[in-house]
């Protein structure tokens, strides 16, 4: 049986503001890997046609965040804003004409530093940029009791245990969307934590992508990362295995695509996933 310490864990408020879309003034363009220069729709935002369970590929766009994206202007309230919201997590507009909307976190998106909600159309309809919403941050330090060396980050417990994880022969089995290898994880690499933002999968080689199912993969789907530890960092390990949440959309730019927070990373090959259609977030937070 499978024990958890939610009953250990803290809830506290972390809270920003919905971001508006930035750009260079000087130059709009981003390049693809063929070199070609294109202006497209990217980060922040009220992303109203674009939600969790929809296809993250084959749209016009570059890393583009799924519903409402937030961030705070105080530097160390941004980081930790980033570091404490767990996908899961309830969010609750608390200003403007939506006040009172509640969401779930869905993501949250390194080198932007962003925090991604999922909130209902008729919600975002009333929303505007600088809305404030406040996010009951739950999650961090959660771990299962019997098996210490399994690692669980930025999710929140009740998502946790919806997840479908049972034991089979001293193993955590989980329903999963697409398994993929540690070749194609690229942008994130090398980072120090992986207890906030995301790493991508790379998917400039499409014959590749296609070959593992991942061009069917849709925002909020769970995947596995074969030989990828995330235990200190994000890196290469045979044998360890990493489960992450789909966050953001496909990409044009050189070892970018779909971006992965990280759910759960074991060093040793303790996680086995079981390829399922359903695997997705929105499936198990019903929306």
């Amino acid at each position: 049986m499978i024990k958890i310490n939610k009953d250990k864990l803290i809830m506290q408020s972390v809270q920003g503001k919905i971001q508006h879309p930035r750009s260079n003034a000087n130059n709009v363009y981003r390049l693809n890997t063929d070199g070609e220069a294109m202006v497209l729709p990217a980060t922040g935002g009220i992303t109203y046609n674009v939600k969790v369970g929809d296809r993250a590929f084959g749209l016009q766009w570059d890393h583009v965040e799924p519903g409402v994206t937030i961030k705070n202007d105080n530097e160390a309230e941004n980081a930790a804003l980033n570091l404490f919201a767990c996908i899961g997590n309830e969010a609750k507009v608390i200003t403007g004409d939506a006040k009172g909307a509640k969401g779930y976190v869905t993501g949250t998106h390194g080198g932007v530093e962003h925090v991604i909600i999922y909130f209902s159309n008729k919600d975002m309809e009333s929303m505007a940029i600088d809305d404030k919403i406040l996010i009951k941050a739950f999650g961090q330090g959660l771990s299962i009791e019997n098996y210490p060396t399994v690692k669980v980050m930025s999710i929140d417990p009740a998502l946790f245990e919806k997840l479908g994880i049972v034991e089979a022969d001293g193993k955590l089995q989980i329903p999963v969307a697409a398994k993929v290898p540690a070749y194609l994880m690229g942008s994130g690499i090398g980072s120090p934590t992986a207890y906030k933002g995301d790493y991508d999968i790379m998917t400039q080689d499409k014959e590749e992508i296609k070959a593992h199912g991942l061009d069917k993969l849709r925002f909020g789907d769970i995947v596995l990362l074969q030989d990828c530890d995330n235990t200190y960092g994000r890196g290469y390990l045979k044998g360890a295995i990493s489960i992450g949440v789909v966050i953001h959309s496909d990409c044009i730019k050189m070892g970018h695509g779909p971006g992965i927070t990280i759910i759960m990373t074991c060093k040793e090959s303790l996680i086995e996933g079981i390829i399922t259609s359903k695997a997705n977030i929105a499936d198990y937070l019903n929306i």
